[in-house]
């Protein structure tokens, strides 16, 4: 192994570097790299963008400290199979030489290698086996997605007791937090202004700085809605609008009835999206689309319509087995149109010529979605876009708006963080009515989808919509489909506003827009008054619903879910008067 090899990988692998960057580390490596190497640091958490090159810092550590003997011996903890053997072929581009198809049966490694590739699952099974093998030679562990290590408490401490005795830990992920508060172990947790414990990383690169870099691809996220149709399982037929406000069961069986094969919505989604994935391999030529599935069943029946549409059958990934990965790495390698997996490609997989993506899953959490997103971000020379079709679902475009946010895992999370679950009389409402639902069961498990229909909705871009108004197959869709496949950032915020003014000009969907507008820009400022109200409560010790009533009081009005917009902002002013001692 060497350092010299080291310093001239490209910053991500295959071998594809983004535009302006050297064929030594990136900015932000040489800076992480840096610290690393002056601190000495035992524990080591770096977090970094999905596509920003989080294996090539690692591997860059991992030579220098070899060569300068600090550690004899490399552990690489990976999540899956698959990731196992794109670490090796990694490693073995600097020299250093992995084991990727170690077993636990084994019990020590070949002579030949310099340590091995495990899975979180290998080491959960036999813990014992790999603190006896981190104890047999200086070791340095690298933890590769390391939240996954709370992904069970037999998982966490499994891997406490593992690599305890290792002489160093370097933990790498790109979605640093959790839907649980699970520990996550070899992480330093830190007590913040409001008395919640968040993970605390040594080094940091997020999307917006990766962005501003060239080092990873703006994202356009095109919504789609429509009329879903289905059966109860107590025989009761329901119809409601993709997008509307609805209760957490109805938006739940809604979103499901989108995704089944055989309604309307999931093929019209398919054409559209391989109408932009025809765009652009107009300047991509190589450019691919994934599809990412649920389950197996819709998996392959998304494949089916995709191959009935495009005349070519496209890859379809299933399990995370040997022959999947080889299946992923002959796609990553070639230039077809479309790959269909059920989730396994949603976390670490580099296949850099994705460009297009279908969100046609139902999983819902802040870290699942920043993962499948990550699939789509890894530039590879300047102006590459990337695209990604959704279901019309709030919770989904709101995962999407605050992609540039930076998150951290809390341990001691409240229902109040964050902005969520704030208390107002609507919300209150809305929550009785999700209680009696979940209480009810009629919406829970079987049910049948009766149909669905896809209707283009907008663009999301850079947190601002764009489109609202246009009809599906409309000249305002295909122009937003049409957006050519290589534009700057800036350049893709201008085309879109241009768009938008080119249809409105025309009258398209301008009432519908306006409309649309103001309802969300209400729903904003309930959302700010919400957060005000909840900070001032806890600085009062009050309930809510007493600021929210004496607010009211003095301001007039009606309850906050039928105030308009002009008395929600009053409202606003007052309780900012109030922080400040000003009545």
């Amino acid at each position: 192994m060497s350092t010299a090899a080291a310093s001239h990988l490209p910053p991500a692998y295959p071998e594809r570097a983004a535009w302006g960057t050297a064929g030594k580390l990136r900015a932000w490596q040489a800076a992480a790299l840096e610290q690393y190497l002056t601190e000495r640091p035992r524990d080591f958490l770096a977090v970094a963008t999905p596509g920003a090159g989080k294996t090539t810092f690692a591997l860059r550590v991992a030579t220098e400290l070899l060569d300068r003997g600090e550690v004899q011996r490399i552990t690489i903890v990976a999540p899956t199979e698959h990731l196992k053997i794109q670490w090796a072929e990694a490693a073995a581009k600097v020299g250093i030489r992995i084991d990727p198809r170690f077993a636990n049966a084994q019990g020590r490694h070949g002579r030949e290698y310099d340590g091995v590739a495990v899975t979180y699952a290998g080491v959960a099974s036999k813990p014992l086996l790999h603190r006896a093998r981190t104890e047999a030679a200086r070791t340095l562990v690298i933890l590769d997605e390391i939240h996954h290590g709370g992904d069970a408490l037999s998982w966490g401490e499994a891997v406490r007791e593992a690599f305890e005795p290792a002489q160093r830990r370097l933990a790498l992920t790109g979605t640093p937090f959790r839907s649980d508060t699970a520990a996550i172990p070899f992480v330093r947790y830190e007590m913040d202004a409001e008395g919640i414990l968040r993970s605390a990383a040594d080094y940091t690169y997020g999307y917006a700085e990766a962005l501003r870099d060239g080092v990873v691809r703006p994202v356009l996220f095109l919504s789609y809605g429509g009329t879903m149709r289905w059966r109860t399982k107590v025989g009761d037929e329901l119809e409601v609008r993709l997008g509307e406000p609805l209760t957490k069961d109805v938006t739940k069986q809604a979103w499901r009835t989108a995704l089944d094969p055989s309604g309307e919505w999931v093929p019209s989604v398919l054409r559209a999206a391989d109408k932009r994935l025809t765009e652009v391999r107009r300047h991509v030529d190589d450019a691919g689309g994934l599809v990412i599935a649920s389950d197996q069943r819709s998996a392959r029946a998304y494949a089916k319509q995709l191959h009935e549409l495009t005349g070519e059958r496209p890859t379809v990934v299933l399990s995370d087995d040997s022959g999947a990965s080889a299946r992923i790495e002959e796609f990553a390698e070639g230039t077809s149109r479309w790959m269909v997996a059920v989730r396994m490609v949603s976390e670490g997989v580099d296949v850099p010529r994705l460009c297009v993506g279908v969100y046609a899953t139902s999983t819902s959490t802040p870290l699942f979605f920043a993962q499948a997103v990550g699939r789509f971000v890894r530039a590879r020379r300047r102006g590459e876009t990337a695209s990604i079709f959704l279901p019309n679902v709030s919770l989904l475009l709101a995962h999407a708006g605050s992609m540039e946010q930076e998150r951290d895992h809390a341990l001691n999370k409240k229902k109040d963080d964050d902005g969520e679950q704030l208390w107002s009389e609507e919300d209150g409402l809305l929550a009785a009515a999700n209680a009696q639902d979940n209480a009810s069961g009629e919406l829970e498990g079987s049910f049948e989808a009766l149909g669905s229909d896809a209707e283009f909705d907008h663009v999301l871009f850079d947190a601002e919509q764009f489109g609202l108004g246009g009809l599906p197959g409309s000249e305002d869709e295909e122009e937003f489909l049409g957006l050519p496949g290589l534009l700057e950032p800036d350049q893709v915020a201008h085309v879109l506003r241009e768009r938008q003014k080119k249809q409105v000009g025309r009258g398209g969907g301008q009432e519908r827009a306006q409309a649309v507008s103001a309802h969300r820009a209400l729903a904003e400022h309930r959302k700010e008054l919400n957060k005000l109200v909840s900070a001032y409560a806890q600085k009062k010790g009050q309930p809510h619903a007493v600021v929210h009533a004496e607010l009211r009081r003095v301001c007039g009005g009606p309850e906050l879910a039928t105030a308009s917009s002009e008395q929600v902002q009053a409202r606003i002013e007052k309780i900012r008067h109030w922080f400040v001692g000003r009545r």
